[in-house]
């Protein structure tokens, strides 16, 4: 198992920054990538961003390249989101997770553990 601990949320203005963190423990040896993904009430989860553990390989949504950067601390096991330029519309609850098997990143469903997430609301 490994259990997921998000911080770094919060109220920003638009064109403001924020940083996510996200701690894992246990078993983290197990995973082989971690992503963040978003939701807003009513509307799925929506993928922002992830990273291969070990390579270090990043993916993002449209939606954000140019803005967020994910990154890893293997030593802390822990992953970051920097969430620059931030829009009304990124306003939501972030999750973080992480996937055993490397099965590809931008799905939900490829993710076995999930942490309970932060608020992000950004003020127009």
């Amino acid at each position: 198992q490994v259990q997921l601990a998000e911080s770094g949320g919060g109220l920003v203005q638009a064109g403001g920054s924020l940083r996510l963190s996200c701690a894992a423990s246990g078993r983290t040896f197990s995973m082989s990538a971690m992503g963040w993904f978003r939701q807003t009430p009513g509307k799925e989860r929506d993928f922002v961003a992830a990273i291969r553990w070990n390579a270090g390989i990043t993916y993002y949504a449209d939606s954000v390249k140019g803005r967020f950067t994910i990154s890893r601390d293997k030593a802390k096991n822990t992953v970051y989101l920097q969430m620059n330029s931030l829009k009304f519309e990124d306003t939501a609850v972030y999750y973080c997770a992480a996937q055993k098997a490397l099965v590809g990143v931008q799905s939900e469903r490829l993710y076995d553990y999930w942490g309970q997430g932060t608020q992000v609301t950004v003020s127009s």
